[in-house]
């Protein structure tokens, strides 16, 4: 068959993930959340990364057909490295992945460049307390522009997958809870949510 197919996997992201950012982020979730709160949270996301890995065995793919897309991972010619260090830092995301590439699957670059470093530089201020506004005005516009920046991710990841998921081919792609790709996916692509429909409550079939 030639049809192409999306598997669609909603994921919370852990410190571990975040690279040179993590020890930042990690002080910052452990003074809002406290140390045992930062613990269950770590503990529920090891659980939620076992079931992924096991609904991904489930389906029994052909990975010598299957593409990897990953939130976070720019298109830069250094994608296998990036991997290679975040799953030797303890990141269960990137462990499953070099997993599935020795399976014989390819790792995609998904994400701009640009957009990444932007959306690093706002993170970056953001856990720092260097962010220019103050109070109230500080939130408002750090969330319109952590939104419009969301936004413009997502709309590349899509036409990244569009352009470059192949007929007969199986897309695999890992994103973030936040991120949204209803309505910027080729209608003629199935969509396969193994662990649940993100876009459930929206009326998305």
């Amino acid at each position: 068959m030639n049809k192409r197919t999306l598997i669609y996997l909603p994921v919370i992201h852990t410190t571990k993930d975040m690279g040179n950012l993590s020890d930042s982020i990690r002080q910052v979730a452990m003074e809002v959340l406290g140390k045992q709160s930062l613990k269950q949270k770590d503990q529920f996301v090891d659980r939620i990364w076992t079931a992924i890995e096991q609904a991904i065995d489930d389906l029994d793919l052909p990975f010598d057909k299957v593409r990897l897309y990953q939130d976070g991972l720019p298109i830069c010619g250094r994608e296998m490295e990036i991997v290679a260090d975040l799953a030797d830092g303890g990141s269960r995301n990137h462990r499953l992945l070099a997993q599935l590439i020795r399976k014989g699957a390819l790792l995609m670059g998904t994400e701009s460049a640009e957009l990444l470093l932007e959306e690093y530089r706002l993170i970056k201020l953001t856990v720092s307390g260097q962010y220019g506004n103050k109070g109230q005005e500080k939130t408002v516009d750090l969330k319109r522009k952590a939104d419009l920046l969301l936004k413009k991710r997502d709309q590349f990841i899509a036409r990244r997958i569009n352009d470059t998921l192949g007929q007969g081919e199986t897309g695999i792609v890992f994103l973030g809870m936040l991120h949204n790709l209803e309505g910027l996916i080729d209608k003629e692509i199935q969509f396969i949510y193994p662990i649940a429909n993100p876009f459930s409550n929206t009326g998305n079939k």
